[in-house]
């Protein structure tokens, strides 16, 4: 493990030697993740990737990338753009990650079942701000807001969310 490794444990995320209460998915911590199941994925899962809301918050690391209007996650896993990026419109079921709700101000984006997704394997894995503590996600690991802040701000592209 690296100092950059954010450890998904019973006491929360460890990352840096600090730990950040976190929600994680309504299916729980499992090694057998498919389309639907709210589970949070076990394994290691690269961090590819940070988004923001640049009419929100702050850019929050050099490497981020602005969320613009139009951006959606596909989640339909019969079509081609599965488990990417889209663009509206986009006629198959996705995700829009420009929210009124601030849950997808900020995400950090893993590796889970991407670039080369296997249709029914689960979409994206975000690292995202939770509803409220305890509140689970639909596979996701949400935060409280300034704990994600803190989090994205030190964090460096390519660290590894390790879950077990």
């Amino acid at each position: 493990m690296t100092p950059d490794d954010l450890v998904l444990t019973g006491r929360g995320l460890r990352f840096r030697g600090e730990y950040y209460p976190c929600s994680i998915g309504r299916g729980g911590v499992s090694a057998h993740k498919y389309e639907g199941d709210g589970a949070t994925p076990q394994g290691v899962h690269q961090i590819v990737g940070m988004l923001y809301r640049p009419d929100r918050i702050a850019r929050p690391a050099h490497w981020a990338a602005p969320i613009f209007p139009g951006d959606l996650w596909s989640d339909d896993a019969t079509d081609a753009g599965y488990n990417q990026l889209v663009r509206a419109p986009y006629p198959h079921s996705h995700e829009r990650l420009r929210r009124a709700d601030p849950l997808y101000d900020l995400v950090l984006l893993t590796d889970w079942n991407w670039p080369l997704s296997v249709p029914g394997k689960g979409s994206a894995i975000f690292l995202h701000q939770w509803r409220r503590p305890g509140f689970p996600t639909e596979g996701c690991v949400a935060f409280r807001r300034d704990h994600l802040l803190r989090i994205a701000a030190r964090l460096s592209p390519g660290a590894r969310l390790i879950v077990r």
